[in-house]
């Protein structure tokens, strides 16, 4: 099987010169635009979905799309609880057969439902960031995730964070991001799924032949990350 998938075209010549000052000021003023109501209600169901398995590990799986990796993830780890939320109804509601009974899919708005998290005190054994919108402008940088302000809420989870992508610069800018914010050093490794494919983007550039790119790590629980009382509206 052979796929066509264009690689990624940027306007930067490295790391954005502005990722470290848009950290400091995610660090600085926590997030506080409020919570959209129907993220509200999908992290509710979420959260008594969760609270049915409180005694499984949590995995969560953030931008799942069409909800293949969560699957696999659950089958993957079949004693743990898998959650994966996407944006997307039209992604959401393909049908690829019936959910394996430790995961779950749920239409939210990703930012929202990550400060959700947080303050709901959930701590993800496994949190996976899969192939993010690399949105590769220079300009697009605060829509990057390491360059939102939701950033230090990802990081304050804790857990095993790991994030793949087949643009290396977004792996480097992630990581940039995560030594200002924590001091946290790791290592970017060239990923070769061996024909066992998480996402159907996965496949889509491996069978493109474009290279790609993972960082995973442990991260500690950091609500200090969060540096000033906050609330989420």
């Amino acid at each position: 099987m052979q796929a066509t998938s264009r690689r990624i075209v940027t306007n930067q010549a490295g790391p954005h010169q502005g990722l470290e000052t848009r950290v400091a000021r995610a660090l600085e003023y926590p997030w506080r635009k409020p919570v959209a109501e129907h993220t509200r209600e999908a992290f509710a169901s979420a959260a008594r979905w969760r609270e049915a398995r409180s005694d499984m590990p949590l995995i969560l799986d953030a931008g799942c799309g069409v909800g293949l990796s969560t699957r696999r993830l659950a089958e993957a780890f079949p004693d743990h609880a898998v959650i994966g939320v996407d944006r997307s109804e039209s992604r959401l509601s393909r049908d690829h057969g019936p959910l394996p009974t430790n995961a779950m899919l749920v239409r939210a708005d990703l930012a929202d439902f990550w400060r959700l998290a947080f303050q709901a005190g959930w701590r993800p054994a496994r949190h996976y960031l899969l192939y993010p919108n690399p949105y590769p402008k220079a300009s697009l940088l605060k829509l990057r995730w390491h360059g939102h302000p939701v950033f230090p809420f990802i990081l304050a989870l804790g857990g095993r964070l790991e994030l793949r992508s087949n643009w290396r610069l977004y792996v480097e800018e992630f990581l940039l991001g995560l030594g200002y914010a924590t001091g946290t050093a790791a290592e970017i490794e060239a990923l070769d799924p061996a024909g066992e494919y998480l996402t159907p983007f996965e496949q889509k550039y491996h069978l493109s032949g474009q290279p790609l790119w993972r960082l995973a790590l442990e991260l500690s629980y950091r609500p200090e990350l969060i540096a000033k009382a906050w609330a989420v509206r």
